[in-house]
């Protein structure tokens, strides 16, 4: 009687676990990437196009509103690249950008403090009336 070959193995991303050294080796370089790019970007981004505004509050406010949507946009590819390492259950890379999402969350809801607290009406103020 004849043997019968063997069913090929399929290869499933969520199969086997990443190896180790593969997984901090994709996972500490972009921790530090997109950890230095949220830094820079608020001190080069934000602080200097808030300073050559120099007092312009239309052009500070569009710096503001600027990083505001770069940052939430490395927010939504943290997210989504933790969501691929976790298909690809690799576990110290959805850590990493888990850590990512939250610094990013952490300086979103900073920035959004600071956006109301800049627009924010004067006390005692009404709205509507011809003094405000």
């Amino acid at each position: 009687m004849t043997d019968a070959l063997p069913a090929p193995k399929r290869w499933r991303p969520w199969s086997h676990r990443t190896r180790l050294g593969v997984d901090l080796a994709l996972a500490i370089p972009l921790l530090l990437l997109e950890t230095a790019w949220l830094v820079l970007d608020w001190m080069f981004g934000l602080g200097l196009e808030v300073w050559a505004a120099q007092g312009d509050q239309v052009r500070i406010d569009g710096a503001g509103l600027a990083h505001l949507g770069r940052v939430w946009v490395l927010l939504v590819a943290a997210l989504a690249l933790a969501v691929l390492a976790g298909v690809f259950r690799a576990r110290w890379t959805v850590i990493a950008h888990l850590v990512v999402a939250l610094l990013a969350g952490g300086v979103l809801v900073v920035a959004q403090h600071q956006w109301d607290n800049s627009h924010a009406p004067q006390p005692g103020c009404i709205r509507y009336s011809a003094n405000c």
